[in-house]
């Protein structure tokens, strides 16, 4: 059983942080609106009022939050986690932001005696349910030794990748073939549907041919019906694309088919859509193909 805090408790953090209750793991959380971590509270979570708050009561604090400006709010200020840090105290950050941004809020981290990785994930609601997120680490490798169990009670693929804002460059580089593949399959959706073909019968064959990614196969059926519960929206999804074209304009890597596929998020955004799952490419192609809902 280990001391542990969560800073970030919005649909994937709060679950982690029901995952680390269920192990036996004390957890002290934070979130913006308090309201949202509730449901976590009557599992025996303690709220706290501020990310300091939850820094001075735990050993190991996670972080999920939106962005890298949300990451430089929670951290910063009296308030906030690099107030509340100390020798000996690690900062497990697990939001998808700018690898540079994340290398300068550790190095912040180690000015107080404490460390920390950065620890994305690879997976959605459904696999982090169903215990199968993988997690990629970046930072110090005894800092990764020390968390590792802690992560394998998150998910059971925990892979360490090198330094500090290294498994963020194999996030975003994960999450650009995820949009490039939910628009391709849009494609190919929409080719069959206006050739004849049942939307239906097309996602059936599509998602069960060689095609057929883990992704496409959870994901794909939304262009059926998109979920209650947004899971990855259109504006996460571009936040991180455009993480991806500036990464591949500053190590000279061309990256076409995520240069089109932003714009298509862009065009969602455009087309009121922005905080539906990113899924919903479908339907801003659809409507410039003019296939009705």
């Amino acid at each position: 059983m280990a001391n542990l805090g969560y800073v970030g408790l919005g649909v994937m953090g709060g679950k982690m942080a029901a995952r680390l209750l269920a192990k036996g793991h004390l957890v002290t959380g934070y979130n913006r609106t308090r309201s949202k971590a509730q449901w976590l509270v009557d599992q025996g979570m303690k709220l706290a009022e501020s990310p300091r708050a939850v820094c001075e009561a735990a050993d190991v604090i996670f972080v999920m939050v939106t962005d890298s400006k949300s990451l430089e709010a929670v951290a910063e200020g009296r308030d906030g986690l690099l107030a509340g840090l100390g020798p000996g105290k690690v900062v497990v950050d697990m939001s998808t932001v700018s690898p540079a941004v994340s290398r300068a809020v550790a190095a912040q981290v180690r000015e107080k005696g404490a460390d920390m990785v950065d620890a994305p994930v690879s997976g959605s609601v459904v696999t982090l349910e169903q215990g199968k997120l993988s997690v990629m680490v970046g930072g110090n490798r005894a800092t990764f030794d020390r968390v590792k169990p802690l992560l394998e009670d998150i998910g059971p693929k925990v892979t360490y990748v090198g330094g500090n804002g290294l498994a963020l460059s194999m996030k975003i580089a994960i999450n650009l073939s995820l949009a490039v593949q939910m628009l391709a399959f849009s494609e190919g959706v929409l080719l069959a549907e206006k050739s004849g073909i049942a939307r239906e019968t097309a996602v059936d064959v599509l998602t069960h041919s060689v095609i057929g990614s883990p992704m496409i196969q959870y994901r794909g059926p939304f262009v059926l019906g998109m979920p209650e519960e947004v899971w990855f929206s259109v504006n996460m999804m571009r936040k991180d694309m455009v993480l991806a074209l500036e990464m591949g304009r500053q190590l000279d890597v061309p990256l076409p088919t995520t240069a089109v596929t932003n714009e298509m998020l862009t065009a969602a955004r455009g087309m009121g859509l922005a905080e539906l799952d990113f899924a919903v490419v479908f339907e801003a192609l659809a409507r410039m193909s003019g296939v009705e809902k």
